[in-house]
């Protein structure tokens, strides 16, 4: 799970949370018709912009952004080097062991498909159309998190007009005029905060991991092609060093 994002989440509300209880009531921004005007009209809106399938996939989407762990440069570019190392020694059939204690499906793929004898063109084409599809789906995520970002402020709008015209069609009794104005100011609270604190943030949260996640694949896919050219641990140590900025590259060695 990542941290941050946890952490970013529950301290924001807690502030927001905390601030009302300083100034005031906290059921004073408990309002039924401006829950469902901003996210009733956010939950309709996307599920017209997006596909079903792609609506029900949002869970899946906040998962990733949650739970995704990125493996860390150094210790995939340790693997690779050990895989070389085992390459050369013992030959490609001795990688099938490390099939299983790889880092994630993807690398175990790139593996078998070396010990599959596949060439380095074809294991490259097929891997790099893996990435492709993936960046598309991500992208797709992406998409649905921003939307539902740019929704919620939209519908906080919709939820303060109808609250104004509310209260001004009720101008003549002025004990009524309170309400409308409530449900005008909570909308666009609801808007603002649900928009800035959590699908905004996640979304970018998104992007982030998925361009990370697809640097390590890219690493992956030259690691094996490496490997299948014949190369030295430590040709293949330099190549992917190339992927990690110069201040956090470490000379690491083969460890079999």
């Amino acid at each position: 799970m990542d941290l941050a994002t946890v952490l970013g989440i529950i301290l924001g509300g807690a502030v927001i949370i905390g601030t009302i209880l300083y100034e005031g009531d906290l059921m004073l921004f408990f309002n039924i018709p401006a829950i469902a005007i901003v996210f009733g009209g956010m939950t309709c809106a996307t599920m017209i912009h997006f596909s079903m399938s792609q609506f029900l996939g949002i869970f899946s989407v906040c998962k990733k952004a949650l739970f995704t762990k990125v493996i860390p440069s150094q210790e995939l570019i340790q693997n690779m080097m050990n895989y070389a190392a085992i390459n050369r020694r013992d030959g490609t059939l001795a990688l099938e062991a490390e099939v299983p204690k790889a880092l994630d499906q993807f690398l175990g793929r790139a593996l078998q498909m070396l010990i599959d004898g596949q060439s380095e063109e074809q294991i490259r084409e097929l891997l790099e159309m893996e990435i492709q599809y993936l960046q598309e789906r991500h992208a797709t995520g992406k998409k649905i998190l921003d939307f539902m970002g740019a929704s919620c402020p939209s519908f906080a709008m919709v939820g303060t007009l109808i609250g104004l015209v509310s209260m001004l069609s009720k101008m003549e009794r002025p004990e009524e005029v309170g309400h409308g104005m409530a449900v005008a100011l909570v909308c666009t609270f609801y808007g603002a905060m649900t928009a800035n604190l959590v699908f905004l943030p996640l979304g970018g949260k998104l992007g982030l991991y998925s361009k990370s996640e697809i640097l390590s694949m890219e690493m992956m896919v030259e690691g094996v092609c490496a490997i299948a050219r014949g190369e030295s641990p430590t040709a293949i140590r330099d190549k992917l060093q190339v992927f990690v900025s110069s201040s956090r590259r470490e000379q690491v060695k083969a460890t079999v």
